[in-house]
């Protein structure tokens, strides 16, 4: 009876610390941790007792590559719960704040993440040696959306313009001018990046998930829709609770996201893209033909393709944002606290993101509760780890664990978004 135990004690370039742990008995794996050790950052318990103003810059600390979608998520619910409607030009700039997260984003993943796996390189610093331009233009790409976010956050990281109601200040048009000149070279560059990670080798792997995104009437989504999946699905964000539960395991400080029913489901650019590709621009559409990909793509491994397209939209988007841009006439609109809960969601780069908040009547919160995508797909790639381990079963234990670490930088996870868990008990004597 043999058995075999991988474990892989710190998991490299993923953001965050984490580990793995693969066990196999009698030629079948027969668990695959994804083990999450950061200590859990309590931003709920954070929160309780916070006035409802200081939650966007309190939310934006969660990440630092993905600041955008805490900020975003929460102002969404906040507005919710006090019956505040943002629209016109204030929920475009929001939706172009959203473009820099993104373009920054997935292009900081793409090209000095994920790349080397598929081109036997160790890290970033490798793959420059011999594909130079390529980082270059990867760098180039994450300039330009941490320059939108700049003009329009504040600054790169943790920005601090936005708020209920909508911004402190506005950019103006001149502003957003040299902006616009960057997103058009940009634009370029993405599109040579989908051709040029085309081509990259994949591993054979199609898996049958249940996918999971917003859907808007009319665009590919940002802040706004219908959370819906590839089977039945089909809810409002309010009713989130009604179809999926967190669970706590034992081995992860970070809860599991399930859906209620069924169990594992997927968020992130292949569940966007799978449940939203009629409402890419046509060019785009055509783009992810000529990379290989139809409406639909089961492959993790291919999902590097569909996050350069996502960069692609992005700074497509953003240049049609930036030429409609009429500065309104207030920054922010008037907002009244009232007591009431408030749901929001919007799309981080890694997938759905979902606040809810109780208020009491002065704007106070009295709790909160915050669902990243990373505690959403953990029990997706611990199945991706079993799947791809278990095609690997017959080669060494260094080629195991190296397929196992490249499935979950399919994921681009952030580890340190995702450790919230937060059940804490106190005895007193």
């Amino acid at each position: 009876m043999a058995t075999k135990r991988i474990h892989v004690d710190y998991l490299a370039r993923v953001e965050g610390e984490g580990a793995l742990d693969l066990r196999i008995r009698d030629g079948r794996v027969t668990s695959a941790r994804l083990e999450i050790f950061e200590p859990p950052r309590l931003f709920e318990a954070m929160l309780r007792g916070r006035g409802y103003a200081e939650t966007p810059d309190i939310v934006a600390r969660i990440c630092g590559i993905c600041p955008v979608a805490y900020q975003m998520s929460a102002v969404h619910a906040i507005e919710n719960a006090f019956g505040v409607r943002v629209d016109g030009q204030l929920r475009a700039l929001r939706r172009l704040l959203y473009c820099g997260e993104w373009i920054e984003s997935h292009a900081l993943h793409v090209v000095m993440l994920h790349a080397p796996d598929f081109l036997g390189y160790p890290d970033a610093i490798a793959l420059a040696r011999e594909h130079g331009d390529a980082v270059r233009d990867g760098l180039a790409l994450k300039k330009a959306g941490n320059e939108l976010m700049r003009v329009l956050g504040g600054r790169e990281i943790h920005p601090v313009n936005v708020k209920v109601g909508g911004f402190h200040r506005l950019p103006t048009r001149a502003e957003l001018a040299p902006v616009a000149a960057s997103l058009e070279r940009a634009r370029e560059l993405a599109i040579k990046l989908v051709r040029w990670v085309a081509t990259f080798p994949f591993p054979e792997l199609e898996r049958d998930y249940e996918f999971v995104a917003l859907r808007h009437p009319d665009e590919y989504p940002f802040n706004e829709g219908r959370l819906v999946s590839n089977r039945d699905i089909d809810i409002g964000i309010d009713a989130y609770e009604s179809e999926f539960e967190e669970r706590h395991v034992r081995h992860s400080t970070a809860l599991h996201s399930l859906l209620r029913r069924r169990g594992a489901y997927l968020v992130g650019p292949l569940a966007r893209y799978a449940l939203n590709f009629d409402r890419l621009p046509a060019w785009l559409r055509e783009l992810a033909g000529e990379a290989g990909l139809g409406p639909v793509c089961n492959n993790p491994f291919r999902s590097i393709i569909v996050r350069s397209l996502e960069i692609a939209y992005a700074c497509d988007e953003a240049l049609r944002l930036i030429a409609a841009y009429e500065p309104p006439a207030l920054a922010a609109v008037p907002v009244e606290p009232r007591a009431g809960v408030g749901f929001g969601c919007t799309e981080a780069p890694r997938g759905i993101c979902w606040h809810r908040y109780a208020f009491a009547a002065d704007g106070t919160i009295d709790a909160a509760r915050i669902v990243p995508p990373t505690s959403q797909n953990q029990s997706s790639m611990e199945a991706d780890l079993v799947a791809v381990a278990s095609s690997l079963l017959d080669r060494s234990d260094d080629v195991i664990r190296d397929g196992c670490e490249r499935s979950i930088r399919n994921y681009d996870p952030c580890i340190s978004c995702s450790a919230h868990f937060l059940k804490l008990s106190v005895e007193r004597a």
